[in-house]
């Protein structure tokens, strides 16, 4: 098992202007045929690969999880859902206390039955009574309940047998996701993340129950989901490529008024594992690795939405009036928290960044 902790700060190495990290290689068997999950990702509506042909070199994958409310096992792969954890070890906690940024706190409890009393009225207002028993917009539990050991609550569940671009050691096939459902002002007010990667027949023993925060931020804690892993193709995103092709790209969206590169054709929305991490290109340019340089790499994107600006990405079987807010989560003003690894060592400090 591996344990990687956050780091204090992003490093300052900044490559060279207008270089690109080299993306994983696109697998010689890849094809974009429809993948075995229940949810599918539509074909992009142009292939931007035959219109600039040198992003062709320049590609990668990703394998997007779909995630929708299910109820996972401790063997399955899944959002929220629970862990393979083993019995003899001790369950992961927060000590920060009162340097916890809080504003709202609720209690799980009251974060699940909000949830449900609003998918059970979904299409329809609320009754009277389900508006009582929703807390108000200004209730907050005791702010001195942070100041308590907080636990950790799982965030994903991955298996390698599972996730195309699953990125971990290579005799681990699980990987494992946690983080503390409190706003951290040293992580720039995100979650603080911590990863675990793990040999599943190594876990033996009863399934472990974890224990409850006390509190939490109502958008950190995931409401349990079945992913059905999706692999798509992606390409850089236009701020890391080469000025010239960039610019072209560029007057090639101006010449109409969809698809557009930054929204339907490059980087797939949502959470996903693999592929290209989003962000401004300052925020790029300091993704690496603290401890050796090396650039970082996605391990996964904890999405707020499942498709935004980008509407081509949503899969056909969601019905029509669907919602893109599906796992309860909302990182800031509806980003995505990239978590990042090293791109030489799996030894080395993970890198959590909202964008």
């Amino acid at each position: 098992m591996t344990a990687t902790p956050p780091p204090d700060g992003p490093s300052t190495t900044v490559p060279p202007a207008g270089s690109l990290p080299t993306p994983p290689q696109l697998p010689d068997s890849f094809a974009a045929s429809p993948p075995a999950g229940s949810f599918t990702t539509p074909p992009r509506p142009v292939d931007i690969a035959t219109v600039f042909p040198e992003l062709r070199g320049l590609a990668t994958t990703a394998t997007r999880l779909h995630p929708r409310p299910g109820a996972p096992g401790v063997t399955d792969s899944s959002v929220g859902g629970p862990l393979l954890w083993p019995a003899d070890e001790p369950w992961p906690f927060c000590h920060d206390g009162d340097k916890h940024y809080v504003h709202r706190l609720q209690t799980p409890a009251t974060v699940r039955r909000s949830r449900a009393i609003h998918a059970a009225a979904r299409g329809r207002d609320l009754t009277a009574e389900e508006r009582d028993a929703l807390p108000g917009w200004d209730f907050s539990e005791p702010h001195d309940l942070v100041d308590q050991p907080i636990p950790l609550v799982p965030v994903a569940q991955l298996y390698r047998r599972d996730i195309p671009d699953f990125a971990g050691p290579d005799d681990c096939d699980l990987l494992q996701v946690l983080w503390c459902p409190l706003d951290h002002p040293d992580e720039h007010h995100n979650p603080r993340v911590r990863v675990y990667w793990r040999r599943s027949a190594d876990v033996t023993g009863p399934p472990v129950v974890p224990p409850e925060p006390p509190v939490v931020r109502d958008e950190y804690l995931p409401t349990p989901c079945a992913v059905h892993p999706d692999r798509v193709v992606e390409y850089p995103p236009q701020e890391l490529l080469p000025d010239s092709l960039a610019e072209r790209i560029t007057a090639w969206d101006d010449d109409q008024a969809e698809p557009l590169y930054q929204y339907d054709l490059s980087l797939s929305p949502g959470w996903k594992a693999g592929g290209f991490a989003c962000g401004s290109v300052s925020d790029i340019w300091e993704w690496h690795c603290t401890e050796c340089g090396a650039p970082m790499r996605l391990l996964l994107a904890a999405a707020s939405a499942e498709w935004g600006d980008g509407r081509s990405w949503r899969p056909p079987q969601d019905p029509a009036d669907a919602d893109c807010y599906v796992t309860g989560v909302c990182i800031g003003r509806g980003w995505d928290l990239n978590i990042l690894h090293c791109s030489t060592s799996f030894d080395h400090p993970i890198l959590a960044v909202g964008a």
